[in-house]
């Protein structure tokens, strides 16, 4: 699940003065990622995303670890849909008719991202959040921020993802 817009983690100082975030993050490393949903392909590590609703059945983004080139992020992107769904093509969801025309595949972008599960273990709050492992789009600066490469599916209405769009001041540039 990610979180459209920026996101400000929330911080306490501790005793030196040294700010630490209320929610836990994860830093992604090679052993780890697929435990949290990553595929690895070619050395790039890939997941899919959910849109805003809960009802998707299919991924409406993808993310890859670190700033990658664009057309690797598709390479990764098909290998993702072909490893977890069985997909031979990128383009259509399967109920989708075949005979609309999808023009491009979106442009990737270079963003930054954090993964945090809320509450901190030490700070219980009771919210939605509670227990959950998210993904939110953060700038470079914020604590725990790890480059990100996102590309929205071909077929997920241009909004449903919620990736930064560098065209509206987002802090993100258009991936090579």
């Amino acid at each position: 699940m990610t979180t459209t817009g920026l996101y400000e983690i929330e911080t306490s100082e501790g005793d030196d003065g040294t700010p630490h975030p209320a929610e836990q993050l994860w830093t992604p490393c090679a052993d780890g990622t697929a435990d949290h949903g990553f595929i690895a392909h070619q050395d790039l590590f890939v997941a899919g995303i959910d849109g805003d609703s809960d009802d998707d059945l299919y991924p409406v983004g993808f993310l890859v670890l670190g700033h990658q080139r664009w057309a690797d992020i598709i390479e990764a992107a098909a290998a993702y849909m072909a490893r977890t769904h069985g997909w031979r093509n990128l383009h259509l969801y399967p109920s989708d008719d075949p005979s609309i025309l999808i023009p491009r595949i979106p442009r990737a972008v270079h963003t930054h991202g954090v993964f945090l599960r809320h509450p901190h273990p030490d700070y219980g709050c009771g919210c939605e959040w509670d227990d959950t492992w998210r993904m939110v789009w953060a700038p470079a600066t914020e604590p725990g921020a790890i480059p990100i490469t996102a590309l929205r599916h071909p077929a997920a209405p241009v909004t449903a993802a919620g990736i930064p769009d560098p065209d509206a001041h987002a802090p993100a540039t258009w991936a090579a």
